[in-house]
């Protein structure tokens, strides 16, 4: 806890600091969530977020592959993954399998490819490369933004290869950017109460570090809600920073909601949504340097990721096409996540933001903002 005799005026001195735009410290962070109201934060942020972005709210056109729910790791807000030696419930797809996946797509214009899934003994790095080379062939444009950094770790390690051997070899096959799972919560304390067997804090931001300094971009993730306190929240947030100071190498930071359904934490309760709003603004208040902030709609459901959009957040991810299964098997509220981009746009013009169709490197393909209501529902290009 923050000692002050005077909490309004520590407040205010934070508020003036943001709206000139100058950095906050840890302590002011961690005051923010002892002591900031939600309308408080709320406002603060959409201040960042108005200087960064202005109105504009980001989506793109992306589905998901998961090549399987088998994992070696046991973590224990996990309700997607299956152990090894426990598979009734398991899957793992062949190459064949996920190609055919993306030549679903064939002709529509789809611009990313995320692949994220369990961290199987099988899938080695050359299968994975393997695969890589697969969707390039069939389709050299689409952007392929694959594995996690605890899905990197493992597979380097088995291969016994560096981490820049690795990510070159995986380069060379088609990858082309790094997703942000995995992070959880850094501060060792609590990663060994939720995933102690997993790549640790460190390993994951040397991996992304290492990404950024062979040219790939990444984001990057904090599960948020559960074990963790406020001030590992910071703690989280402030590596996060200083490494982008370092390389700039971040796109977009993702809070993602701890969700308690068929885990082995499922006695602790969710957040709030008050609690959810306040710690979206105040990340974007905290990490200046990243130049988005996005809700990940699946998860928070699309209400709910629409409020978001006035905390702090300018981007809600993709159409997805319900092809992700590791939220809705946690309990999130999107249970069959898919919303064309019709409904993605009309999601975004209900909270009065303009629409902008983006690719996974945020250049901006088409701004919806001008289109009436009419087209949007009627243009078979959009649905």
């Amino acid at each position: 806890m923050i000692a002050t005799t005077d909490i309004s005026a520590d407040l205010k001195a934070i508020a003036d600091k943001v709206k000139a735009g100058q950095r906050i410290t840890d302590e002011e962070g961690l005051l923010l969530f002892e002591k900031g109201s939600l309308g408080f934060v709320g406002s603060l942020a959409n201040e960042v977020r108005i200087r960064k972005n202005g109105d504009k709210v980001y989506f793109n056109r992306n589905f998901h592959i998961e090549p399987t729910n088998v994992c070696v790791f046991s973590c224990n807000f996990c309700a997607y993954s299956k152990i090894y030696a426990q598979r009734e419930e398991g899957w793992e797809m062949s190459i064949e399998q996920m190609l055919h996946i993306v030549k679903k797509y064939d002709g529509k214009p789809i611009t990313e490819v995320h692949i994220v899934g369990g961290v199987h003994p099988k899938m080695d790095l050359k299968f994975f490369a393997d695969l890589l080379k697969a969707i390039k062939a069939h389709r050299p444009g689409l952007h392929i933004k694959a594995f996690t950094a605890v899905e990197y770790d493992y597979m380097f390690r088995k291969a016994k290869v560096s981490v820049e051997e690795g990510l070159k070899f995986l380069i060379e096959a088609g990858l082309d950017s790094i997703p942000g799972g995995g992070a959880e919560i850094f501060h060792p304390e609590i990663r060994e109460k939720i995933c102690a067997d997993k790549v640790d804090g460190d390993g994951w931001l040397l991996i992304h570090e290492t990404a950024h300094k062979l040219g790939l971009y990444s984001n990057a993730t904090m599960l948020f809600g559960h074990v963790e306190k406020y001030e590992h929240r910071i703690d989280h947030m402030k590596r996060l920073r200083d490494l982008q100071d370092k390389t700039s190498g971040f796109n977009t930071f993702i809070p993602l909601k701890f969700r308690n359904k068929d885990n082995d934490m499922s006695n602790i309760a969710e957040s709030s949504v008050v609690e959810d709003m306040r710690t979206y603004a105040i990340s974007r208040i905290y990490l200046d340097n990243f130049p988005h902030l996005k809700a990940y709609w699946p998860m928070l459901g699309r209400q709910n990721a629409q409020l978001s959009l006035s905390f702090g957040v300018d981007d809600i991810d993709g159409t997805i096409d319900d092809t992700t299964k590791i939220y809705s098997m946690a309990g999130s509220e999107e249970q069959t996540p898919s919303m064309s981009t019709a409904e993605l746009v009309t999601l975004i013009k209900q909270a009065k933001r303009e629409p902008v169709e983006r690719d996974t490197l945020y250049n901006e393909i088409r701004n919806y903002s001008s289109i009436d209501q009419n087209e949007i529902e009627s243009n078979p290009l959009l649905n």
